[in-house]
């Protein structure tokens, strides 16, 4: 064997090698990913428990508040459906629309004095607004990880290989202005 040949065998084996290794640090940013959504859904699985019964708790004090109710227990439905439909951008319309209602139900709570002492009422409250806090912050870890895969998969030379091999970039749970806008906490006890 020739110098010619032991050179371009090496190189070859210095491709493959270069190429898997490109391969697998892909696959480990999209299952990251992946496990950010999934540890996501967990929480929203769970939140997703725990409205209905805060709404019947509710229902029990608040006869005159049917509409708010009824605005929470859709915008749970659409929520629940965003996710299980794995729908990122159809999510955080939802999410919205979700922690808005919670948000009123809350501020309406306030206007009976029997429902706030009810420990019922206390634990769900409670519980739903630690999945909100464990949500953001699994929403802040889930959209860093989808970054750092659509970084991934576009730089070169891993982009040769993310579309080769089928790689796609994710999207981002992104809320509208609304959602992240400060909220008047005034208007919400005057409703």
């Amino acid at each position: 064997m020739d110098i010619a040949s032991i050179i371009f065998w090496a190189a070859v084996v210095v491709l493959v090698v270069y190429t898997i290794s490109i391969y697998n640090h892909l696959v480990r940013l999209k299952h990251n990913a992946s496990k950010a959504w999934s540890n996501i859904d967990i929480l929203l699985k769970q939140r997703h428990d725990e409205i209905p019964k805060l709404v019947e708790t509710c229902k029990q004090y608040m006869k005159f508040e049917q509409d708010t109710l009824e605005k929470v227990m859709q915008a749970r439905s659409r929520v629940a459906e965003a996710r299980q439909n794995q729908d990122v951008p159809g999510l955080g319309l939802a999410e919205g629309a979700l922690r808005m209602g919670l948000g009123q139900l809350f501020a309406l709570a306030e206007d009976y004095p029997e429902l706030r002492a009810n420990e019922n009422f206390q634990h769900l409250q409670s519980r739903i607004s630690t999945l909100e806090n464990t949500i953001a912050d699994r929403r802040e870890f889930y959209n860093e990880s989808v970054n750092i895969n659509n970084i991934g998969i576009e730089q070169f030379p891993d982009i040769i290989v993310a579309r080769l091999l089928g790689f796609g970039a994710r999207d981002l749970l992104e809320f509208e202005a609304t959602e992240i806008a400060d909220v008047n906490v005034k208007q919400l006890f005057e409703t």
